[in-house]
């Protein structure tokens, strides 16, 4: 296996900010600002894995609610 092949065995967290959008964080370090847990953590491939199944909306929360007012009041 070649150097830069060698597994990652970062253990990483998934974070959500204000905006419902996902990301994964290092799991020693503290969250940047705006961001929260949501209660998993694991390897990277878990976590993006994870991220793939909840975050089904990619729209900010922001825009969700702006369309869907606006989608109400036509």
């Amino acid at each position: 296996m070649a150097h830069d092949e060698q597994e990652d065995t970062t253990i990483y967290k998934v974070v959500v900010n204000h905006e419902e959008q996902y990301s994964i964080w290092f799991a020693d370090r503290e969250l940047p600002l705006g961001w929260k847990e949501v209660g998993k953590s694991g390897p990277k491939s878990e976590c993006l894995e994870y991220i793939k199944e909840v975050w089904t909306d990619m729209r900010p929360l922001s825009l969700r609610k702006h369309m869907e007012a606006a989608s109400q009041s036509s």
